[in-house]
């Protein structure tokens, strides 16, 4: 079961690898990463910004005070309100995504956060909260699925793992700005000191929407409506910085093109491919999986609610809770950066199986040092907690953040890349939604199990390593459209190679005519 479909050697991908020039001394591609930042990478430091303000405001008096102190459901629906949002609005991604373009579907998600955030900061009851919290959950996806496949479908061949992988490090710039504002307004002696950082949660979609028209359209977006001179435009501008007789961008284009005719020729575009084919069943399952295991792997916990497990272990100063908070999400983004850097010098499945390991190792140790630090009291026992949780970072890191997008956007062709990874992103807000409403009443020591809640993260995430060795097949070192049949017939798998050959064979002898041409009419000359 490990192992996927064939792996043809692709002209393309060769081409890219063999391209020794670097992306920062092409005026066209500098330009690209540069926009990427704002227009498409800062979506993530949504979901990071939220995570940090359902964590950080718990920790203001003034927002307890104000929604009554909440505990057990109450308090985890006031944080699941927005993976419920994002469940909510997921069927609809790919009609807009597919029909109007990536550009139009992240400026329409951006646009429902700016919408409820504005409500979040003006909230003037639970209810009213609760629903700003749903439509930012609403918005979130319709950015993030067609950012995150733009990002894809923009980046030349040689950088796309980088800044797929970039992509979730972002959560981190969003998460330690939301923790660093709260830390700083919760001196303010009224319901502003949590008022001033919902409002700010919508500054990242407030570039979104402002810069996002500035980016060129997905190529193969433009390739799938037959619109060849505006995709070939794309390519050359920003893949061949504007020689329109690259050889590189016309074999790009052609695989493209090749690979796309041959998805659409087998394929309705609609939600029932998504199980037509075990090659297809098999995508669902692991994008399913993936979205599960991302928020299910006990990240939550920590994400949302940090202050209930240091309350736990005896470190119950508010200061001291949002200092320790702020850095573990620095370290959190110095991982995920660096991790994201490493991507194309291991492969994938090296990189899942050995962040899952770390984390049940981490989370068992976690467990053993929380049960010494609550039943003896060892004080040593609850500062090695501190440490087991900063440790967590860099093996979260190595897999779940620095891959999932870029393994998504791999293992799903473009015809079904909207639908995959809003498969994905259902089943990993349904997840969150869970795990936000269980580990507040799981993780209480009254009502609760209080420090053996962990053991349950032990053992599922026991299971999920088991899942991701069994199921996991590795990607790495391929184009986008050669991994497009990575479950399929191997005669798939090579037609397009075969048109890429044979366009540049093509241009080949074109070029040995015109200097037979040349050559001719130099020597009649003389």
């Amino acid at each position: 079961m490990v192992g996927a479909g064939p792996q043809t050697d692709n002209i393309v991908h060769r081409m890219a690898m063999d391209d020794k020039v670097p992306w920062y001394q092409k005026r066209n591609l500098r330009y690209l990463y540069f926009m990427l930042f704002p227009c498409l990478m800062g979506i993530e430091m949504t979901s990071g910004f939220d995570s940090q303000i359902i964590n950080a405001v718990q920790i203001v008096p003034a927002w307890g005070n104000f929604f009554g102190h909440p505990t057990g459901g109450y308090k985890g629906i006031l944080a699941s309100a927005l993976p419920l949002g994002a469940v909510i609005g997921l069927p609809f991604i790919p009609l807009l995504n597919d029909n109007l373009g990536r550009r139009w579907c992240v400026f329409f998600g951006s646009v429902m956060m700016i919408i409820g955030s504005l409500i979040q900061g003006f909230s003037i009851n639970g209810a009213m909260y609760i629903v700003s919290r749903l439509i930012i959950g609403f918005g979130l996806p319709y950015a993030v699925v067609a950012g995150s496949s733009l990002i894809g479908e923009l980046a030349y061949p040689r950088e796309r793992a980088i800044l797929t992988s970039l992509f979730n490090a972002a959560y981190f710039i969003g998460a330690i700005v939301a923790s660093a504002i709260t830390y700083g307004t919760q001196e303010i002696p009224s319901d502003w000191s949590w008022r001033v950082p919902s409002l700010l949660q919508m500054s990242p979609s407030l570039l979104q929407v402002a810069l996002v028209f500035f980016l060129p359209e997905s190529p193969r977006f433009l390739i799938s409506k037959e619109r060849y001179e505006e995709a070939f435009k794309v390519l050359v501008t920003y893949h061949a910085e504007g020689n329109e007789d690259s050889e590189f961008a016309k074999a790009e284009m052609t695989e493209i093109k090749t690979t796309i005719a041959i998805e659409l020729e087998h394929s309705k575009r609609s939600w029932m491919d998504m199980i037509k084919t075990p090659g297809n069943r098999r995508r669902v399952i692991i994008g399913s999986l993936l979205g599960v295991m991302s928020q299910l792997s006990g990240n939550v916990v920590i994400s949302y609610y940090l202050g209930d497990i240091l309350n736990l272990i005896g470190f119950t100063d508010p200061s001291f809770q949002a200092k320790y908070n702020i850095g573990n999400q620095c370290l959190g983004l110095v991982c995920a950066i660096f991790t994201a850097l490493l991507v194309m010098k291991f492969k994938r499945r090296t990189m899942f199986l050995t962040s899952i390991s770390g984390i049940l190792i981490i989370y068992v140790a976690w467990t053993i040092s929380s049960a010494e630090a609550i039943m003896s009291g060892s004080k040593a026992a609850g500062k090695l907690c501190l440490f087991w949780i900063y440790a967590y970072q860099p093996c979260y890191n190595i897999g779940f953040n620095a891959l999932t997008y870029t393994y998504l956007v791999e293992i799903f062709p473009y015809a079904m890349r909207a639908r995959g990874i809003s498969i994905f992103q259902f089943f990993g807000k349904a997840a969150q939604f869970f795990g936000t409403n269980v580990n507040p009443i799981g993780l209480d020591p009254v009502n609760g199990i209080g420090w053996k809640f962990l053991i349950v993260y032990c053992c599922w995430i026991a299971i999920e390593s088991l899942l991701m060795w069994w199921l996991w097949p590795e990607t790495s070192n391929r184009t986008l459209e050669e991994l497009a049949f990575l479950f399929e017939d191997v005669d798939r798998a090579h037609a397009a190679t075969k048109a890429v050959e044979k366009e540049i064979h093509h241009e080949d002898v074109k070029h040995q005519e015109e200097a037979n041409v040349s050559e001719t009419t130099s020597k009649d000359m003389v």
